[in-house]
């Protein structure tokens, strides 16, 4: 499929499964910059740049990243500068996020532990119960 140049609302929102309210919700976020055209400047028209912005705003919350430092980091691609310093930017957010990630995973594994042994206990008194009524 050949890309468009330019984009509607709509056109981005049906690409990426979205609303056209949460398009707008990052426009005002200022992770993108549409042109606008018509009557009283109504009609958004967003470039390849403003699609390529939203693809990554998207990517960086399915990695858990705020808006405020998927922002930061994509603006710093904006940027003509040395990639070495965005690179490593990345890497220090990436790094945060595991961080957190892993501290999450060991809570919900130490409360899982602790379920299943309520669990355990609960069957053993359930079966005493049951056998002596059996008895």
């Amino acid at each position: 499929m050949a890309q468009a140049t330019q984009y509607t609302i709509r056109d981005l929102a049906k690409e990426f499964d979205l609303t056209t309210r949460a398009i707008r919700f990052y426009e005002d976020m200022g992770l993108l910059q549409p042109r606008r055209e018509g009557p009283g400047g109504r009609n958004r028209v967003y470039s390849a740049r403003d699609r390529t912005r939203l693809k990554l705003t998207l990517r960086a919350k399915r990695l858990g990243l705020s808006l405020t430092e998927a922002k930061e980091l994509i603006d710093m691609y904006d940027s003509p500068r040395d990639t070495g310093p965005q690179l490593r930017k990345f890497l220090a957010v990436l790094a945060e996020h595991r961080r957190q990630i892993e501290e999450q995973m060991a809570d919900l594994q130490a409360n899982l532990d602790e379920i299943k042994a309520h669990e355990k206990e609960a069957r053993a008194l359930l079966a005493k119960l049951d056998a002596g009524r059996a008895a």
